[in-house]
C-alpha cells in the first residue's frame, strides 16, 4: 500500500539507493544549511495553484466535499481517471481509514492528492529545490474560501530513513485487518518499478479488464474465532462506492504512480546531495565525487528502466480513459514517438526513458549532478554497455531521437 506523504497514505530499493556514501552523502539535514527547507519558498505547482485560489484567479466549489474535490482536481490539472483507492491505516487519518472508509488518491506529473471520506483533502507537490512540500485543507464551507495550512507532522515518515532523510514519498504493501491496522507487511521502505508486481498493493484495490497475475491487492486480514484468515475484497463491497469520484482503482495508474513516485524520490534526494557538495565551494572531495558519480549511475538505471519488473504472461489492460488523460501532455517527435508512449505487453513503456525527464523536478537539478547523469544516458544508449543490452537497437535509437527533438537542455554532443 502507498502511503503518499504522511497524509496522504502514499522509495528507495535495496540495492538502487545504498551506492557509495561519500562526505555530504552522509550528513544531509534538510532543515539545516545549505538546504534550509523551512526558510525557502516552495515553488511547487500546489503551491503556485494555492496563491491563485486564494486571490481568486482560480475558482474551486466549496458547496460540498465532493464538488470541492472535484473543481480542486481541475484547478491542479490532476486527472480524476488516476483514482487509487487505499484501506490501510498508514497515515495522519488513519483513525477514519479501513477497508469500509478507503482514501483516495489522483496525481498528475507533479502533484499528488488525497481525500477520504469524512476527512479532510491532502495535497503534495513536488518542488525543485526543496522535495515535498505539504498541505492540508479545511473542510469546505459553502461560499467562501477554504482554508489551507502547510502541514508540518509529515517529516517522521516522509523525511525518514525510507527517503535518505529528505521530504519525499513513501510506499507499502500490508495486509491491513478491518481497522484498516497493519496485520503483515510485504514490503516497506521500497518504492520504484523495480518492485515484483507479487509484492505490491497490499492494503489497496486493483481493478482491471483482466487478471494482471498475482499481487497482494484487494485483501485483508479477519479473525473469524479459529483464526486469522486473509479475505478477499471487492471495491465497494464493504462501503458505498458512491463516495469516490470513481468506482475503479486501476492497474495501469497504479504502475505508473508506482514508477513516478521512486523517480521524484531518487531526484529529491539527488538535489540535496548536489546542493550539499556545491555549498563547500572549490572542487568536490575525492570522496564527494564518488558520491555524486554513485548516484548518478543509479538515476541512469532508474531513467532507464533498467530493473523494471516484469508484467504478468499476457501483459495488461488498462483504463482507456487514464491513458488518453496521462499522454496528453506528451512531448512528441515529427514522427509522433513520444517517451509517453505505451506498451503494456512485456513493460510499461515502448521507449524506455522517464518521461518524468521534463518535469520541473528534473530539468533544476543542480548541472553538477545531471551532467553526470546525461553523459552516463549517452554511454548507455551507445550500445557497447553491456548492463543496458535489453535496450534494442531500434529502441534506443528511439530514445535518442525523442531526446533530441523534445528536451532543450539536451547537452551539445548529444546533437
Amino acid at each position: 500500500m502507498m502511503r503518499a506523504f504522511c497524509l496522504l497514505l502514499l522509495f528507495l530499493a535495496p540495492g538502487l539507493v545504498h551506492g557509495v556514501e561519500g562526505e555530504a552523502n552522509a550528513r544531509l539535514d534538510y532543515k539545516a544549511a545549505p538546504h534550509r527547507y523551512w526558510e525557502r519558498p516552495p515553488q511547487d505547482a500546489v503551491t503556485v495553484a494555492l496563491e491563485k485560489i486564494k486571490s481568486g484567479v482560480l475558482k474551486v466549489d466549496t458547496s460540498d466535499d465532493r464538488s470541492f474535490l472535484t473543481t480542486l482536481l481541475q484547478v491542479l490539472k490532476v486527472p480524476v481517471s488516476s483514482q487509487l483507492l487505499v484501506y490501510s491505516a498508514t497515515s495522519m487519518q488513519s483513525g477514519i481509514i479501513n477497508p469500509r472508509n478507503p482514501r483516495a488518491l489522483y496525481f498528475n506529473d507533479e502533484v499528488y492528492v488525497g481525500y477520504v471520506p469524512g476527512g479532510f483533502v491532502e495535497i503534495m507537490g513536488v518542488d525543485p529545490e526543496v522535495g515535498g512540500v505539504f498541505y492540508i485543507f479545511d473542510k469546505p464551507q459553502p461560499g467562501t474560501v477554504t482554508r489551507t495550512d502547510r502541514s508540518t507532522r509529515c517529516f517522521n515518515c516522509h523525511a525518514g530513513s525510507a527517503t535518505q532523510r529528505v521530504p519525499g514519498l513513501l510506499a507499502e504493501s500490508v495486509a491491513p485487518i478491518i481497522s484498516g491496522a497493519s496485520y503483515d507487511n510485504y514490503r516497506r521502505d521500497e518504492q520504484g518499478h523495480q518492485i515484483p508486481l507479487a509484492d505490491r498493493f497490499g492494503g489497496w484495490h486493483v481493478t482491471s479488464a483482466r487478471p494482471f497475475g498475482e499481487t497482494k491487492a484487494n485483501i485483508f486480514a479477519r479473525n473469524d474465532g479459529s483464526g486469522i484468515k486473509i479475505v478477499k475484497v471487492k471495491p465497494g463491497e464493504m462501503w458505498d462506492i458512491n463516495k469516490h469520484l470513481l468506482p475503479t482503482s486501476d492497474i495501469l495508474p497504479h504502475l505508473i504512480h508506482e514508477h513516478q513516485i521512486g523517480f521524484d524520490n531518487q531526484v529529491i534526494h539527488a538535489a540535496y546531495l548536489a546542493r550539499e557538495v556545491m555549498s563547500k565551494g572549490g572542487f568536490p572531495s575525492a570522496a564527494d565525487k564518488a558520491a555524486l558519480d554513485e548516484k548518478a549511475r543509479l538515476l541512469v538505471r532508474y531513467l532507464l528502466f533498467a530493473d523494471e519488473a516484469k508484467l504478468p504472461s499476457g501483459g495488461i489492460t488498462g483504463d482507456e480513459q487514464f491513458s488518453a488523460d496521462f499522454q496528453e501532455n506528451k512531448r512528441a517527435t515529427k514522427s509522433g514517438l513520444s517517451l509517453k508512449d505505451l506498451d503494456l505487453k512485456t513493460r510499461m513503456f515502448k521507449h524506455r526513458c522517464s518521461y518524468m525527464i521534463y518535469t520541473p523536478q528534473w530539468q533544476k537539478l543542480p548541472s553538477i549532478l545531471k551532467d553526470r547523469v546525461y553523459a552516463g544516458m549517452k554511454a548507455a544508449l551507445s550500445g557497447k554497455s553491456r548492463d543496458y543490452a535489453y535496450l534494442t537497437a531500434q529502441e534506443r535509437m528511439g530514445i535518442v531521437s525523442i531526446l533530441r527533438e523534445t528536451l532543450p537542455d539536451l547537452p551539445a554532443d548529444w546533437r
